[in-house]
């Protein structure tokens, strides 16, 4: 009896529902890293410990290596150097077709090999995602996996050994790279080797220029190394700061003004004034150049006239009022051409007279295609960033959506206002009107509300294409009537626009993608009289983002990792009558054929 009773034990144990046995834990919530000691053949990770999106692990016997996950990385033919951060399939941060995006490291127009050596920091969204996987430490005994591993302690006290491992499913545009008989040896080669490797090792100065370092010149009739200025404004009367450098990849516009006791002087003297000051000298493409000057010099060519200051009676002529420098670069190749044009200005001698210059310059990447030029900066890529533009298109032109802008007193100006993606505005100014009949002062006032050209079409997604159709929705509008019904001398006029955009986030919550659903222009009108007298009309119009996003619903909860087997004979009855008969239904069959053999048993025992 009691070998049968052991036996019908073993056989429910066997029957029990998988969720009532021990599991391998997940990713530890709120886990702290501590500086437990590696076990034997890891190595260490650096990155820091993240418990969102880890992938459900294995158990890992003694001997058996933790390999968890598809591997994602990077392909090394030979004996080339392996790309730690790879151009992903669709680059979030890359907004200037054509222009290295600073620290935006998947931007193709950087051509860059390693963009850490370059980039102080990646953005996020431009490097491959990564998460750990864990189990209790007390399963492992030795771990021979590839990836970086650490011993962490969750915040209960108990050890996790936690591998990291790249996870696809954390980045919305990743792919994941098969292994197979083509790429294998090449992954062979780079994660096989020893288990303990040397973390120090001594690296030269990278012989290009990194994103903000000076620019070094070169003066050929001095025969001496310089850097690239940029003069700025300082203090409170912006005085020109000359020794200010311009950085690499860093397009920027500064002004400053200069005062001049004795212009008369000044005027040849000073080269400040002088256009040749800025070109008499060549760039060096990298660096490093300093060894080798004949191959690494960039000449600074001219692309306007720069005629040299002249005293004309009581005007000093041609003096430089601004330069705009264009420096194309080809990624850690460097520098590839540098070109100037200047603005000039005359100045009348006399005492105290100032001069206000403007510097201005702007990267690009070498041999730019005339389509990227063409389709200007995007507003994301691919959804909208909150205080871009918001894109417009009329016809196959792109623009940008504006508002009205006042002047000092009040009356609309020339110059309008950019509608920012997720930035509610109101703006209003005062209209003079001519005399016109209504259809022409109907014109009038539209075009001063939404702009010229007026806007048809809003983009979706922030790097719309004007000759992809499918990337642009209609902007819906009503329009007032030419003129009111019952009245010959009335016109029906708008005098405020409201611009409704409706917006939402879709993908994947760790990377939404902010995108526009529709778009509309909603007028109010009003009566005026054709024999008012009115000289000038208000105007106002709104700017309105609605967000439309349909939040998912929040996951159910997962196992502790600190659930044991129970000693208690009739957990399983409890599990099975507190839960759900759904969440249970291959466990009740087995528990009541139990039920049953356990119930013919005592009925067989002899009384």
């Amino acid at each position: 009896m009691c070998t049968l009773q052991l036996v019908l034990l073993q056989v429910f144990f066997l029957m029990l529902p998988e969720a009532s046995r021990p599991q391998p834990s997940s990713s530890p919530s709120g886990a702290v890293l501590t500086p437990s000691d590696l076990g034997p053949g890891t190595q260490g990770g650096t990155l820091p410990f993240s418990s969102v999106g880890t992938a459900t692990p294995r158990a890992v016997l003694p001997g058996i290596s933790t390999v968890g996950p598809t591997l994602v990385a990077p392909t090394a033919p030979g004996n080339r150097t392996v790309d730690l951060f790879p151009v992903l399939p669709i680059c979030v941060c890359d907004l200037t077709p054509g222009t290295c995006d600073i620290n935006c490291c998947c931007d193709g127009d950087c051509y860059l090999l390693h963009p850490r050596t370059v980039f102080s920091f990646c953005l996020p969204g431009s490097v491959r995602s990564s998460s750990w996987v864990c189990v209790d430490n007390s399963l492992i005994f030795r771990s021979n996996s590839p990836f970086p591993s650490r011993v962490f302690m969750d915040s209960n006290g108990i050890g996790q050994f936690c591998v990291h491992v790249n996870n696809s499913k954390l980045n919305y545009f990743q792919t994941l790279q098969e292994v197979n008989a083509t790429n294998f040896q090449a992954l062979a080669t780079e994660f096989g080797g020893e288990s303990f490797t040397s973390t120090f090792q001594t690296q030269s100065p990278p012989p290009f220029y990194r994103a903000g370092d000076p620019i070094l010149t070169y003066f050929p009739k001095w025969s001496v190394i310089s850097l690239l200025r940029q003069p700025a404004g300082v203090g409170a009367g912006g005085l020109c700061a000359e020794r200010n450098p311009a950085g690499f990849l860093e397009s920027k516009s500064t002004t400053c003004t200069r005062f001049f006791k004795n212009l008369t002087d000044s005027c040849i003297l000073d080269p400040a004034l002088d256009a040749a000051s800025y070109y008499n000298f060549t760039v060096l493409k990298i660096p490093r150049g300093m060894t080798d000057l004949q191959n690494m010099k960039v000449p600074v060519t001219l692309v306007s006239p720069a005629d040299p200051p002249l005293l004309a009676g009581n005007t000093c002529q041609n003096a430089v009022s601004q330069v705009i420098y264009d420096i194309e670069t080809n990624g850690t190749f460097g520098i590839q051409k540098v070109s100037v044009s200047f603005g000039h200005t005359n100045l009348t001698i006399e005492p105290g007279a100032s001069l206000q210059q403007h510097f201005i310059i702007r990267f690009r990447a070498f041999q730019q295609s005339m389509a990227a030029s063409f389709t200007g900066p995007k507003s994301g890529n691919p959804g909208y960033i909150v205080g871009k533009p918001l894109l417009a298109l009329t016809g196959d032109i792109r623009h940008v959506m504006t508002l009205m802008k006042s002047q000092g007193n009040g009356i609309c100006s020339v110059k309008r206002h950019e509608v920012q993606f997720g930035v509610n505005a109101i703006s209003g100014c005062k209209l003079r009107l001519k005399k016109a009949d209504c259809s022409h002062l109907q014109q009038e006032i539209y075009q001063t509300l939404h702009g010229r050209p007026r806007p048809e079409h809003v983009a979706i997604f922030g790097n719309a294409d004007p000759a992809q159709k499918g990337g642009w929705t209609r902007i819906l509008s009503r329009s007032c009537s030419v003129s009111a019904m019952n009245c010959t001398s009335c016109c029906f006029i708008p005098v405020s626009l409201e611009i409704q955009v409706l917006w939402a986030n879709i993908g994947l919550q760790s990377n939404p993608q902010a995108h526009v659903s529709g778009a509309r222009f909603l007028y109010q009108c009003q009566f005026r009289q054709d024999s008012q007298q009115e000289t000038e009309v208000s105007l106002t119009t709104l700017v309105n983002f609605v967000d439309i996003t349909q939040k998912p619903e929040p996951p159910r909860g997962q196992p502790r990792m600190d659930w044991k087997m129970p000693f208690d004979f009739f957990f399983p009855f409890q599990v099975v009558f507190s839960r759900g008969v759904d969440s249970q239904k291959g466990a009740v069959s087995p528990i009541l054929i139990l039920c049953l053999l356990l119930l013919g048993v005592v009925n067989l025992e002899p009384k």
